[in-house]
């Protein structure tokens, strides 16, 4: 009986095992897509930027000089205007009134001047042949200086008038841009101040001043001693616009403010831009940026293609079996969407930049060969010192 079961036992195995075999091992999974590129090599510019508004080189409040009632308006709100352009017309029929006074009281001041003076041309002839006392001689030269004083006081008085009535043309003083209208026909202005009418920019060079941190600053003035001043005098500024744009015409720095401001600080830069065309007008926000240095040969990666994590930055370099060793880098300068890698990483090598998540070190991926500009779209602005602190993909 003992037998009959060990045979029934050992049938049984052997048909388990005959099952086991006949099944087919499961295929393993396939390597991972991901978008592979070689690193981007090149001589690149390390930059001084910041973020500014746009000025005029010249910015002109118009203003109403004198009291009255506004008559007519004789310009096109936003259109360039022509130094001694009629721009506004005040009701000038108050000011002809005080005018015409003035003069009359002229008028009779140089009667009365003419009058003492011929009085002074008499009495001399009298008082040299003993005529007349010489105490009356003398009474009329005093009387021929107060008339003196009231025909200046009169002058001045109608001069005055005279430009007081001029004020009611209010003109453009410079060539330039007008902005609207801050007043109407029939508007009172010039009562007790100044009334702002409108305000007049010229724009065919372009200022735009930007807070530079203090760290730029410094960095950028190292690099101008060690250049010279002659050769730091004709760094070209770029003038970079909200939709990315680069103003054709180079730029050149007008001045660094005198101080550090100690609550933000930053230190005033301005720079000026050649705007023939008008395209940039005041107001407008804009992206400063001057190369002070060169970079030759350095590497450049997107920087969705860097991993941080604890401060320590990775990228995945795909070796040619196309296995994946992820590799310690340091990241520099920011150019656009690239980041610029001191060290980690050599020309020629290719690096994961998109798909990180789905690979680790020693696995084997299928890359799909894309290039870093249509990994990470071309360079616009780099920074100095931008990356210190900055962070990547988190890994």
């Amino acid at each position: 009986m003992l037998a009959k079961k060990m045979t029934i036992g050992a049938l049984g195995a052997a048909a388990l095992i005959g099952v086991a075999c006949g099944e087919k091992q499961a295929p393993p999974p396939p390597p991972p897509e991901v978008k592979v590129a070689t690193v981007l090599q090149r001589d690149v510019p390390i930059y001084v930027e910041a973020i500014g508004q746009t000025r005029g080189s010249t910015e002109i409040e118009v203003l109403a000089r004198v009291e009255g009632f506004i008559q007519t308006i004789n310009f096109k709100e936003g259109n360039s205007v022509r130094k001694g352009q009629l721009l506004y017309a005040i009701d000038p029929r108050p000011f002809e009134a005080a005018l015409a006074q003035a003069r009359g009281k002229l008028a009779n001041a140089e009667a009365q001047l003419a009058r003492a003076t011929q009085d002074v041309v008499r009495y001399e002839s009298l008082v040299a042949k003993n005529a007349i006392a010489r105490q009356d001689f003398e009474t009329a030269l005093v009387v021929q200086r107060a008339a003196e004083a009231v025909v200046a006081a009169a002058k001045a008085s109608a001069e005055r008038a005279e430009i007081d009535l001029g004020y009611t043309r209010v003109v453009a003083p410079e060539d330039g841009l007008v902005g609207k209208t801050e007043v109407y026909p029939g508007t009172l202005v010039g009562r007790g101040r100044s009334t702002r009418l409108t305000h007049i920019s010229q724009i065919r060079t372009i200022h735009v001043r930007v807070a530079v941190p203090e760290r730029e600053y410094l960095h950028y003035v190292r690099k101008v001693q060690e250049r010279g001043r002659a050769a730091a005098a004709k760094l070209p500024f770029e003038l970079i616009l909200a939709d990315g744009s680069v103003l054709p015409d180079k730029g050149q720095l007008v001045f660094w403010d005198r101080n550090v401001d100690p609550q933000t600080g930053t230190i005033l830069l301005e720079a000026a831009f050649p705007n023939p065309t008008g395209i940039v007008r005041p107001g407008q926000y804009a992206r400063v940026r001057v190369a002070v240095d060169m970079k030759p040969g350095a590497i450049l990666v997107p920087q969705r293609a860097v991993s941080e994590l604890e401060g320590i930055y990775n990228v995945a370099v795909v070796g040619g079996d196309d296995t994946v060793e992820v590799r310690a880098v340091k990241p520099a300068e920011r150019i656009g969407r690239l980041w610029v890698v001191d060290s980690g990483l050599k020309g020629g090598e290719r690096i994961v930049v998109e798909g990180l998540q789905k690979v680790r070190r020693g696995v084997k991926v299928k890359p799909e060969i894309v290039t870093i500009e249509e990994a990470s779209g071309s360079p616009s602005v780099a920074s100095a010192g931008a990356a210190n602190g900055a962070k990547g993909t988190k890994g």
